[in-house]
């Protein structure tokens, strides 16, 4: 149920993203605005101070609040563009809301505080998170998850962790997530790629490593594909798990971003195979607190004891306080309310982002037409040199991420990676000009350079 708090700090925000309240407009009084929303002054002032912290409004000494200048497009052009970060969008996390529910765990974890609780994770917040999963088209039970400290260390662990198969290699997509590739390099396991694209992978070469390569696991972001953005269809997701299942070999599911799928009839692989073959990883890191550090991991009963040890070792447990609060802000219903401001967020950005690319770039880049999630990926020259472009857009305050380590073999590609997540919508057609512009400086210069060279022999 939303709060009277949070529903003026969406009013303010709806007012302004309208045009009915613009740069340098006062805002209702506090008497006023907790008549119209029949609350306290109390909250009014705290909805408005949070509002400041968050630069949309300023207080005017014994005169009220004001739309700030640089919540407009007025002066964004002098402050830094981030299409880099790739955290939940500071303006809309919950801090409040999450407080009082850390407050609430504190006096009802009181004894797991201070002593070692369940390895596997707190029994109360494993059913939570069962109930919460079904919404994702995940059923299972609380017995086959285990909580961990991010999905990074249960990626981690899978990767070192012997499967019933026997097999030894891991299939990745290219590109892929960086922190998968790091977590491969970093334990020396040996690893093979298939290239994936808009349209899919090759499904025949698929079935030619699932053959011939003792393939352990094959990992896969089946949608809001980082950094591709890439979904896969519900159709390709079943062709995957029949073949994995004729060919012995598992699937790592990192579904990361479930929640900001824009097809409510997309399933993940997991409801295609429930039963042990898909072990699906799920992080609370990007829609919600990435200091959070938790996620779950479904896993077959098989595996769940060697997992649980290979985790004791790490960290013997993750955090009581995290896991309490996280249970009682799933419980309440907070998450499901945060949720629907997340999703309209982001696909608000990123109808922007593909709106700017269209109107700005040249034709010589290529770029990925994602329907949802964080991540766009722009496909550059082959002989442009990526890095001197991201120290170029740097000198201007603009950040972007060289997507080039996110496949095995570096610089296979000259690529960069677009994040929405923590740009600012407004910023997001000026950083689209200023990157279109630095590419043509550098492609210009690079043609300049042949034409010389070849004059001079």
């Amino acid at each position: 149920m939303k709060t009277k708090y949070m529903g003026i700090l969406e009013w303010v925000k709806l007012q302004i993203e309208e045009g009915k309240l613009k740069t340098g407009d006062k805002l209702p009084s506090i008497r006023l605005l907790a008549e119209l929303f029949h609350c306290s002054k109390n909250t009014v002032v705290k909805a408005l101070l949070e509002l400041e912290k968050q630069h949309i409004v300023y207080a005017k000494p014994k005169s009220g609040y004001y739309v700030v200048d640089d919540y407009q497009t007025s002066n964004l052009d002098a402050i830094a563009i981030d299409f880099l970060s790739a955290g939940p969008d500071k303006r809309i996390m919950p801090y409040e809301d999450f407080q009082h529910c850390i407050n609430q765990a504190i006096d009802h974890y009181k004894e797991q505080l201070f002593t070692y609780s369940d390895q596997q994770g707190l029994l109360s917040l494993r059913k939570e998170l069962t109930k919460y999963l079904q919404q994702l088209q995940v059923f299972t039970i609380p017995e086959r998850l285990v909580v961990t400290s991010g999905s990074q260390q249960a990626l981690h662990i899978l990767s070192t962790l012997p499967f019933p198969n026997g097999k030894k290699n891991i299939l990745i997509e290219q590109p892929t997530y960086f922190g998968m590739i790091d977590a491969l390099q970093l334990n020396q396991i040996p690893t093979l790629g298939i290239e994936l694209t808009m349209k899919g992978i090759d499904f025949q070469k698929l079935e030619n490593l699932f053959q011939s390569n003792d393939i352990k696991f094959f990992y896969i972001i089946p949608r809001c594909h980082n950094p591709l953005g890439h979904h896969y269809s519900n159709e390709e997701k079943k062709k995957i798990v029949a073949l994995a299942e004729k060919y012995d070999v598992y699937i790592v599911e990192d579904d990361y971003l479930a929640e900001l799928d824009t097809d409510s009839k997309a399933d993940p692989l997991f409801a295609y195979e429930p039963n042990g073959r898909v072990i699906y990883v799920k992080s609370f890191s990007k829609v919600f607190l990435p200091g959070l550090r938790i996620a779950t991991v479904v896993l077959p009963e098989k595996m769940i004891t060697g997992f649980v040890h290979k985790k004791f070792s790490v960290d013997f447990i993750t955090s009581p306080l995290s896991q309490g609060a996280l249970e009682i802000y799933l419980k309440n219903g907070m998450f499901q309310y945060h949720l629907e401001s997340v999703k309209k967020l982001y696909k608000k950005k990123m109808n922007i982002l593909l709106e700017a690319c269209s109107k700005n770039l040249p034709d010589y880049v290529q770029y990925t037409r994602p329907k949802s999630g964080f991540y766009l990926t722009l496909f550059l020259p082959s002989d442009m040199n990526v890095d001197k472009l991201i120290d170029l857009l740097h000198e201007k305050q603009i950040y972007i991420d060289n997507a080039s380590r996110m496949y095995l073999t570096k610089n296979s590609q000259k690529a960069i990676r677009l994040s929405i997540s923590q740009v600012n919508e407004q910023k997001i057609h000026i950083g689209i000009q200023q990157i279109t512009a630095a590419i043509k400086e550098l492609y210009e210069k690079r043609k300049f350079s042949s034409l010389s060279f070849k004059s001079i022999n």
